[in-house]
């Protein structure tokens, strides 16, 4: 096997992981990605659905893997491997505990995936990490993982949330929008108050309660770009 054909196993095997990781990919994006041509990424698929790799094509959209196919697990570089163990310190950090549950299970398992030597090296990198807490924030929240996957689904909120400053609490019904973190407070979730009929920010460990309603939301026109440039302009407190 020469250089070329190597090259190109190495590039189909990683146009298959970004089939996998998005759910919808250009063959632009894929040209750009890899420094070849459009035309080289057209011949590439064909070799891929050759292969019996089930590629959808969606017209003027781009290409997808049909809903079920899953490839074997992919062997993680060393640097890729110590790039996560170092990720992992920061989130052992955060404030919210339901983050850090997720992320600590799902490092488990690519550590169980990783060669030996790459293993025992990623395993004495965590050992010799460590980040300082220079603003340590008391407060806490167990509910990030949830309200992402309701600002995923589109599903509207019902919280009790205590502002501070105001020391007053309300029930508001809420449309999840993004995410917002900053690290000498607490996670922050951006959002459509209906109370308010406006958007907000709530940080999540001022959420006293919190439950799905059985309603579901059209998402939001709105980028965060937008939506943080204005905050720049006009910073209002929930």
């Amino acid at each position: 096997m020469n250089d070329k054909d190597i090259k190109r196993l190495s590039r189909l095997t990683a146009m298959l992981t970004q089939l996998q990781t998005k759910r919808v990919v250009t063959s632009t994006t894929l040209a750009e990605k890899f420094g070849v041509s459009v035309r080289t990424i057209y011949r590439d698929i064909k070799a891929l659905e050759q292969a019996g790799v089930p590629i959808l094509t969606a017209d003027g959209k781009g290409y997808s893997l049909m809903e079920g196919y899953r490839v074997p697990p992919v062997m993680f570089t060393e640097s890729e491997a110590n790039a996560l163990i170092t990720v992992e310190q920061l989130v052992l950090k955060n404030s919210d505990r339901s983050l850090i549950k997720e992320y600590t299970e799902a490092v488990h398992k690519i550590k169980a995936v990783l060669l030996y030597s790459t293993k025992e090296k990623a395993e004495l990198l965590s050992q010799r990490i460590a980040v300082s807490s220079v603003t340590p924030n008391t407060n806490s929240s167990d509910t990030l993982t949830f309200i992402q996957n309701a600002l995923t689904t589109f599903t509207v909120l019902n919280i009790t949330y205590h502002s501070e400053g105001k020391e007053e609490t309300t029930q508001r019904d809420i449309e999840p929008f993004a995410l917002y973190y900053n690290q000498q407070e607490s996670w922050t979730l951006i959002a459509y108050c209906r109370l308010r009929k406006d958007y907000r920010m709530f940080r999540l460990d001022r959420m006293l309660k919190i439950e799905p309603l059985d309603l579901r939301f059209t998402p939001h026109k709105l980028t965060l770009k937008e939506f943080l440039d204005s905050k720049e302009k006009n910073f209002k407190n929930p």
